[in-house]
C-alpha cells in the first residue's frame, strides 16, 4: 500500500481505517510505518447521525472540514484510501 499512497502525494484523500475513524486531508508523506497529512478531518464516523459515504460525499462537494493540522496515521490502521475526487455522487 506504501507504493500506492505515494502516488497521491500532495493531493486530498480519505483514509478509512479499521475502526469507525475515518481521515480526510493531503497526504504530505508516506513513511515506513505511517503516512502523515495535514488540514485533516478527523472525524469519529460511530457519532455520525448518517453513514460515512454520505460524510465523505458533503466533504467532496463542501470542502474538507479541517480540526487537526497534522496528522500520523500508523500504516498497519488503514484498510483503504482514495483521492478525495474520486468520490462518486450517488
Amino acid at each position: 500500500m506504501k507504493e500506492e499512497l505515494e502516488k497521491v502525494l500532495k493531493q486530498k484523500i480519505v483514509v478509512d481505517t479499521r475502526s469507525s475513524w475515518i481521515y480526510i486531508g493531503i497526504l504530505e508523506q508516506v513513511t515506513s510505518g505511517c503516512v502523515v497529512l495535514s488540514e485533516v478531518d478527523v472525524h469519529d464516523s460511530g457519532e455520525l447521525r448518517t453513514t460515512k459515504e454520505l460524510y465523505v460525499l458533503d466533504s467532496k462537494n463542501t470542502g474538507i472540514k479541517s480540526n487537526r493540522q497534522l496528522v500520523y496515521v500508523n500504516l498497519d490502521y488503514i484498510v483503504s484510501f482514495s483521492k478525495l475526487e474520486d468520490v462518486k455522487n450517488f
